[in-house]
This record gives C-alpha cells, structure tokens and sequence, in this order.
C-alpha cells in the first residue's frame, strides 16, 4: 500500500482525503495489473510521505520566534511581504516556503507518475490529472499573489489577505483561495485547448470567440471591463497564439508589407526565422501549460524592467486579480 495515511504531528503537509482515497485505489489497481509499477509508485509516495514529514519539522511561519533580542513573527513576515520583490527573495523568507515549494513539485511528480501508469483506465487517468492541474494552479496563483502584493494600485486591505493566504499556503501547503478560482483556471485551458490558434488574418477574433463560448459569465465581464485595456489585450493575444507581442508585432508587419491577407501555423514559424519565444503546450499538458504560463511571466517581466512596450503580466494574472477584486464587492 502507498505511503499515504497521516502521521501524528502539527500541520503535516499530507494528501487531502480525497487525494489519499484516490491513490489507494489506483495502488489496489496497479498491484494487480502492473505490480512492477505498482512497486516504483509506492517507493515514489514513500518519498513524498517522508518529504511531506520533514518540511513539517520546520517551525510554523506563524509562530513567534526571538532570535538574539529581535521578534520574528506572522506579523512582522505579512509586513514585508508587501514589498516583496521576486528578483532577490530567495534570501529572504523562511526556508520552509522554499521546502514546501519542493514539495509540491515532488507532489507533482508523483501523481504525473500515476497518470503515466493508468492512462488505459479513463476514470482513474482523469481524476490524477486534475491533481496534477491543481498543484499547477496553486504555482500560478502564488506567483499572482506576489505579483498582486507588488501593485501600488492594489487596496492594502486586499493585501493584507493576499499576504495571509501567502503564509497558509506555505506554513500548511493549502489555501482555500485557490481551489476557489481552480475551476476558473480549469476552464480556460480547457477552453483554450479545443480552440488550438488559426491565426488567418491574426487578429484573434476566431480563437476569442471559440475560447468565450464555453466559459462562465465572470470571463465575459472581466472581456468587458478590460476591453480598453491594452495590455489585457496585449495578454490575451500571446495566451491565444502562444506568441509572444514581439513576435506577434513582427509577423503582422510582414502581413502588411507583403499584402498577405491570411497566415496559417506553418507560415508563422516561416516569417519568425527562429526558435519561438515561448514553450509549446501540447494537449493541455499541465508541465507545459507551466512552462508556458512562466515564460510569458518571464517575458513580461523583462519588458517592465526595460520599459519596453508589451504586457506587463500573464492573462492568469490579470484574470485572477479580476476575481480576487471581484470578491470584495
């Protein structure tokens, strides 16, 4: 059997128990069609288990603590996270958020490697890789939470919880917040993922309007009160073509130049003459969309700190930040 039931202790960084029952009864699967596998499995959740045990040890971001005269404790970490800046944190904050950040990837592995083993049984196949998405969204949405914590347009208050979300998630490895926005994110990758990008005259119409049918009402109103807003369109359009704005820019010059109506997949790599800017998401695979979701952060950082024109964050960014605004109302 996996590795999987709780030990005693505080605030162990354990599977849900939706998460344990699931596990258990693909173990039970595997031991009987593969139990090779099912062998390499159980030593990957051994692992976890025991990872889980000893990032636990560290002592609680919440707890007080006085080291040579000075407090450290919740308060004084919520304080300077509101200035946080991701270019030189590493250094800065308590080495259990870098642990508990291992851990996830770890998490991730494991069950990336479930769904690699089951992927002939549809129902145990679909439930492991929404784990894997999850543990996806809780990456992005920490990184939307700093990014959230560094905008001085962004009302203190909201900080403020922002900033407590932060410190549940890396003192315990859950937060409420984002399996509260997980459907959200959910669909618009699903969305995304059965609307692959035409291109044809590169505006975008198409795969907006494929991408906006099959999404709830909260995405038609953050289209709607961010139609004027450049850089939500700017960010739109990379998600959409999986281009980054320069390239997008270069391909639409050479479109006018030439007097070139329409451009197909084949054609745009023809015209960029390099290697693309970002990763390919392949079937809405979770390490990609990723991958693709950090090198447009990346991207979009690099343009802030040159001032260079172009969005200035990722449309998960700006989406949920819509989302978490909206919560307040």
């Amino acid at each position: 059997m996996f590795s999987v039931e709780p030990r005693t202790g505080p605030a162990l960084l354990v599977l849900n128990e939706d998460e344990r029952r699931l596990v258990e009864e693909v173990d039970a699967w595997l031991e009987v069609h593969y139990p090779d596998d099912c062998g390499l499995a159980r030593q990957r959740f051994d692992c976890l288990h025991s990872l889980g045990g000893a990032v636990s040890r560290y002592p609680s971001i919440r707890e007080t603590q006085y080291l040579r005269g000075i407090i450290r404790d919740e308060d004084r970490l919520l304080e300077s996270l509101f200035s946080f800046s991701p270019g030189s944190h590493l250094l800065h904050i308590p080495t259990k958020v870098v642990a508990v950040r291992g851990f996830f990837v770890a998490k991730f592995h494991a069950f990336s490697l479930l769904a690699m083993l089951c992927r002939e049984r549809g129902d145990f196949f679909t439930a492991l890789r929404r784990v894997v998405f999850s543990v996806v969204c809780t990456l992005m949405a920490e990184e939307v939470y700093i990014s959230c914590l560094e905008d001085p347009s962004f009302p203190r208050e909201i900080k403020a919880n922002l900033a407590g979300d932060l410190v549940s998630l890396w003192d315990s490895g859950t937060d409420p917040r984002v399996i509260r926005h997980l459907p959200a994110l959910t669909a618009l990758w699903t969305a995304r993922d059965s609307a692959p990008p035409s291109f044809g005259t590169m505006d975008g119409s198409s795969e907006l309007l494929r991408i906006t049918i099959d999404m709830d009402r909260d995405w038609h109103d953050f289209l709607l009160e961010e139609s004027t807003n450049d850089e939500c369109k700017w960010a739109l359009e990379e998600f959409l073509f999986g281009l980054s704005y320069e390239e997008i820019q270069q391909v639409r010059s050479r479109l006018i130049r030439f007097g070139i109506s329409a451009v197909d997949g084949n054609e745009i790599r023809a015209y960029l003459g390099s290697a693309p800017a970002f990763s390919m998401v392949k079937n809405a695979e979770p390490r990609d969309i990723y991958d693709f979701f950090v090198d447009r952060k990346d991207a979009a950082c690099f343009r802030k700190r040159i001032n260079a024109p172009g969005p200035r964050h990722t449309l998960e960014e700006l989406y949920l930040k819509y989302r978490i605004l909206q919560e307040r109302k």
